[in-house]
């Protein structure tokens, strides 16, 4: 089966009937009434969170350094097992007839209660105590659905199976120098900053730079820690999308992690590889992914920048060009409570990621605002976010759905929207001794 191109996907028919005045005066009334209902929904699940709690949680969870995510454990081997569940309102000041969230593989509805995604996992760490480790998590929900998937190449079999999988895969300690891990299946990519899960991110929407680079990938990659400082990875695998099927050529990808201080990591991600039907090395894609991360108790700063060229096996042989770059500010400003912001930006000049077609062009700016409130209790967590965000997109292949559609049928666009999210996210995790 061929995957059409991501707005193409996103496409709906349903008509809405508007019983507000037209022009200006409607789409401020509008705004102002979403406020005012998102406001509404978030808060009752806010305070009843807050009143099953009893108190305020004290240890909240923190992401993980850059540098730690590299580190080979050497403790004692355990299993952990979890689950997670996911459920979003995003109130868009557009209100889209389709109820879609134009040409986003995650959080892509509107207007309506979603469960974005709902999973469970086992894994065991590899280490020198126990040398064989894995992973298998089952997944589902609307973030799943797409994800995986390109907007110019098709699927690969059993596609339909495995968007159900997140990471599921084995790995080997192996006894060589300081240790080298061998790790194989569907692991999560070496490229991004962000997880395909919300609950591991400090924003509730991924940015789009996130969205337009795989969240995870299949194959099979070896890491080596190089010094306390500086750790190396690389990789075999099956093309820059796990779910797609553009040809037999594999993809290399390599990464390198310096830890250049007590708070600062640096990572670089190269991927290079054929997504086209034509395998010759003109024709592969090139993508540089580097993040600069500053992290203290209270305070993580990261950079982001991407860009990503590949000549297209077309008339006249286009280069395509695409680059994002994001800088997320994460503050616990009193425990458990934080707040995020991220500024973005992302350009698919030639309309080779976002449309996947060539000549539909797409320049993004976003912002997007989090107020988080964590607490937990007996191995259960519960995560409550109240976020903004605001997007401007202009280009050919640009907008956002708008209202109704034309009487042509289309849907009709606007260039910039804004959306405002409440969010519960509910996560078990247990750990047992060998």
């Amino acid at each position: 089966m061929t995957r059409r191109p991501t707005a193409d996907i996103l496409h709906g028919t349903m008509n809405l009937r508007d019983l507000l005045p037209e022009g200006g005066a409607r789409r401020a009334i509008r705004f102002r009434a979403l406020q005012s209902v998102s406001v509404r929904l978030a808060c009752p699940a806010l305070l009843t969170l807050l009143t099953a709690s009893g108190a305020l949680a004290q240890d909240v969870p923190k992401p993980e350094t850059l540098a730690q995510q590299s580190q080979v454990s050497d403790t004692p081997p355990t299993w952990q097992c979890g689950a997670f569940l996911d459920v979003g309102y995003l109130r868009s000041s557009t209100e889209p007839a389709n109820h879609l969230f134009r040409n986003r593989g995650t959080t892509p509805r509107v207007d309506e209660w979603d469960v974005n995604v709902a999973g469970a996992y086992a894994k065991k760490t590899a280490s020198e105590h126990s040398r064989l480790g894995f992973e298998v998590t089952a997944q589902a929900g609307e973030d799943t659905k797409i994800f995986g998937f390109s907007a110019t190449a098709p699927n690969i079999g059993a596609a339909d199976v495995l968007l159900h999988f997140g990471p599921a895969n084995a790995s080997y300690l192996a006894p060589v120098g300081k240790g080298l891990t061998i790790q194989g299946g569907i692991f999560s990519s070496l490229i991004g900053y962000d997880s395909l899960y919300a609950k591991d991110n400090f924003s509730y929407t991924r940015p789009w730079g996130a969205d337009y680079t795989p969240y995870l990938m299949m194959g099979v990659n070896a890491s080596y820690p190089v010094s306390e400082k500086l750790t190396g990875a690389v990789g075999v695998v099956n093309g820059y999308w796990h779910l797609a099927h553009a040809n037999d050529a594999p993809t290399l990808v390599g990464q390198v992690v310096y830890k250049a201080g007590e708070h600062v990591s640096i990572k670089e991600t190269g991927l290079y590889g054929s997504h086209q039907p034509n395998t010759d090395v003109a024709f592969w894609r090139f993508l540089s992914d580097t993040i600069v991360e500053r992290k203290t108790d209270p305070l993580t700063i990261a950079f982001e920048y991407q860009i990503s060229t590949e000549q297209v096996d077309a008339t006249g042989k286009p280069l395509a060009l695409w680059t994002s770059g994001q800088l997320p500010v994460h503050w616990v400003f009193r425990t458990p409570w934080s707040v995020t912001v991220r500024p973005e930006f992302a350009w698919d000049r030639d309309g080779r990621w976002i449309s996947g077609r060539l000549g539909s062009g797409q320049s993004v700016r976003a912002v997007t605002t989090t107020l988080e409130y964590r607490t937990s209790r007996k191995g259960a967590q519960a995560i409550l976010r109240l976020e903004h965000r605001y997007d401007d997109s202009r280009g050919p292949a640009g907008g956002f759905f708008d209202g109704a559609d034309t009487a042509a049928g289309v849907p009709a666009l606007t260039p910039n929207q804004h959306i405002l999210i409440g969010a519960v996210i509910v996560t078990f995790d247990r750990t047992f001794p060998r």
